[in-house]
């Protein structure tokens, strides 16, 4: 029998869970970024729901507003969310991710769910969104939680795509909201984050 020989060179890169994209570093969101967050979430539905929801409805969302609901979430919460920003040169910020606790039907579970991902639109394709869901995702394997869940807008194939590319498959599951008196459906993705 041969000796083991010792791994060279650096690890392999683990499939599960992605690298960060070189010089985008997301760091905890604080109460100073409601108002941006609430500016990338609004240009977001508009950018994204174009064609997917009523314009009146999209026209109709107002930062300031988020922006209250953004602060209370994060004050009043009881930590169990977590919400990540990565900043821009500017001083504004690029994106905003909000993850924890899956809940299915209201009731929380040992897994964890991606309740939203926005970015400014003029930064999609620059791998924010990707630092921010690996981000997310490696936060949530080390909390122990063995997967993923996320809702997406059926029809919102650009993010359906980023999150298949990312290693999320849809479930099977499908769900729908209400915006502006239209209907919208969404489906579940789902990733295994841990092995075994």
């Amino acid at each position: 029998m041969e000796p083991m020989s010792e791994p060279t060179g650096p690890p392999a890169p683990d499939p599960v869970l992605p690298a960060f994209p070189a010089g985008i570093v997301p760091r905890p969101m604080t109460a100073d970024d409601c108002g941006g967050v609430a500016g990338i979430r609004v240009r977001g539905w508009q950018y994204a729901y174009t064609g997917l929801v009523p314009q009146p409805y999209l026209d109709g969302l107002d930062v300031a507003a988020d922006a209250d609901r953004q602060r209370a979430r994060l004050l009043d919460g009881d930590g169990s969310v977590r919400n990540l920003v990565v900043d821009a040169d500017d001083g504004g910020l690029l994106g905003w991710v909000a993850f924890g606790p899956h809940r299915d039907g209201g009731t929380r579970t040992g897994d964890a769910e991606l309740y939203a991902l926005y970015l400014r639109p003029d930064h999609i394709g620059r791998g924010v969104g990707r630092a921010l869901l690996a981000a997310a995702t490696r936060h949530c394997a080390d909390a122990g939680h063995a997967r993923m869940y996320l809702w997406v807008v059926k029809g919102n194939t650009r993010a359906r795509r980023f999150y298949e590319r990312a290693g999320f498959a849809a479930d099977g599951a499908e769900d729908a909201f209400e915006a502006g008196g239209a209907v919208v459906p969404e489906v579940r993705y789902a990733k295994e984050l841990l092995r075994g």
